[in-house]
């Protein structure tokens, strides 16, 4: 079983005090389309830390979908296979790229750091798409299919594009938990502008991302507020609709404060079912 290891507790440094604890089952997403205009729609990164609690599923982590065109959507997404995915499609309706990793992501005690930095206007195309788990790049590919150069693409984009985070459009709902996610509208940033490597345990860790430049239609959501946690912190205001989300899916689990979880792949079973998060016992 291939498996990666994920961000454990690291004591000192940034801490990150909220994550969003998001049940697949209950139809639970966050969602937004965007008023402004893009400052691009060439570059962008994405970087979330996400906690996985079900496996085996189309799950997507954050995605674009043009409601005017079902076959429009844009996503990063974990695969039935347990592989990481990422399409992007351009303005023109052509199909631009479509990613999908070797390695299988199905550690539902870790906490994954993933980075998708996108500038389609690089000449070699392998450098329009670049993938980052954990701070490290991902290279091996079981398809990879890169945009054209100076292909343009639909995330970040107003006029009828709605963002979500934990699905696309109302499908393919995450189920886990999501902390520390930032777009950023117009910047190919590297995994080194949300992370570093501890220098005593060598685990990838946050740092503070609150001082990096938010263009038009970036964001950055850090879970703080229970009863908002939509919120928008990157003085943007771009906050996303709350959708079968409460105050109570608030947690303390998170990418520098990681909660012990049973792996249902281990096979272990002591008069309990496995939930989504947690062992249940019955």
């Amino acid at each position: 079983m291939v498996t990666v290891l994920g961000a454990n507790s690291v004591t000192g440094g940034y801490e990150v005090e909220n994550s969003w604890r998001n049940n697949s089952g209950s139809d639970a997403r966050l969602s937004k389309t965007f008023s402004s205009v893009s400052n691009s729609n060439t570059t962008f990164t994405v970087s979330a830390w996400v906690k996985r609690s079900k496996l085996g599923a189309n799950q997507d982590v954050v995605s674009a979908f043009r409601s005017s065109d079902g076959l429009q959507t844009d996503v990063i997404r974990f695969g039935s296979g347990d592989d990481l995915r990422f399409y992007a499609h351009g303005t023109n309706s052509s199909v631009n790229a479509s990613i999908y990793t070797n390695r299988k992501f199905r550690d539902v005690g870790a906490w994954y750091h993933i980075v998708v930095r996108v500038d389609t206007t690089q000449g070699t195309a392998a450098n329009r798409v670049k993938i980052y788990v954990n701070g490290v790049q991902e290279t091996s590919f079981s398809g990879a299919t890169y945009p054209p150069e100076n292909g343009t693409i639909i995330w970040g984009l107003a006029s009828g594009i709605e963002h979500t985070i934990g699905a696309v459009a109302t499908s393919n709902y995450f189920g886990g938990y999501f902390a520390e996610v930032v777009y950023l509208d117009s910047q190919s940033v590297a995994p080194t502008s949300f992370g570093e490597f501890d220098g005593d345990s060598g685990i990838w860790k946050p740092i503070d991302v609150s001082g990096l430049t938010f263009g038009n239609n970036s964001f950055y959501l850090n879970f703080q507020t229970s009863a908002e946690l939509g919120d928008d912190v990157s003085g943007n205001t771009n906050d996303f609709t709350e959708n079968s989300i409460d105050a109570t899916d608030q947690s303390t689990d998170t990418c520098t404060n990681n909660f012990a979880t049973m792996n249902p792949l281990d096979n272990f079973y002591a008069g309990g079912t496995f939930a989504e998060g947690n062992l249940q016992v019955t």
